[in-house]
């Protein structure tokens, strides 16, 4: 989906050294390898065409939900440019209640066809449970909450994915024929592998 790469570029004060890069929507998975750059270049010098006008014309069919880890560049890991899918961030790249509210709206109104999870190694959301940082918090504030009624940790990253996976396809509002896949970024290397999903609601 996105044309290979040639050269070096700059984006957002980073080097992206570049691989093959056909994209998560494409055949192949290779990801750049992002480098913080010693000289940093602002968003105006790397923003060439400036205004939104210069984003892609015509529908957006790309949605991707992934965590809000800041080593997960998610438009250049992909091969996408800006306009080219909607992103969904949140801890542990979970399909919270808020998160299907929005991608509902991204493919009924907004005309989105393609749906993607993505997880990261060395996840934070393994490290610790829900009931280890309600404890934490309790304590340190002197108060109970019953919001965030939950954080969603886990302890199997793979499982995760697929257990998101399966939280999209089973709504009853996302049709069968959407496709939804699930892979894990790999923060070291650079580079995503697709995780199988169980098999989709009969």
């Amino acid at each position: 989906i996105a044309d290979l790469l040639q050269g070096e570029v700059r984006l957002g004060g980073f080097r992206i050294e570049n691989q093959r890069r056909l994209g998560l929507f494409g055949l192949e998975v290779d990801a750049p390898a992002v480098l913080p750059m010693v000289e940093r270049v602002t968003f105006a010098e790397v923003w060439v065409e400036g205004t939104l006008a210069g984003l892609r014309a015509g529908r957006v069919e790309r949605l991707t939900l992934s965590g809000m880890d800041a080593r997960l560049t998610i438009e250049p890991m992909l091969g996408l440019e800006t306009g080219d899918a909607h992103i969904i961030r949140n801890a542990g790249g979970i399909v919270t209640e808020d998160a299907l509210r929005s991608l509902i709206i991204s493919h009924h109104l907004l005309g989105t066809r393609e749906f993607a999870v993505i997880n990261h190694t060395d996840c934070g959301m393994l490290t610790f449970t829900d009931e280890q940082l309600r404890q934490r918090l309790e304590q340190e504030s002197g108060t109970a909450s019953t919001v965030p009624a939950a954080f969603h940790t886990f302890t199997d990253l793979r499982a995760n994915v697929r257990n998101q996976i399966a939280r999209i396809r089973s709504h009853p509002w996302v049709p069968d024929e959407i496709p939804v896949r699930g892979f894990v970024y790999d923060v070291k290397t650079g580079r995503l592998e697709e995780v199988v999903a169980r098999p989709s609601r009969p």
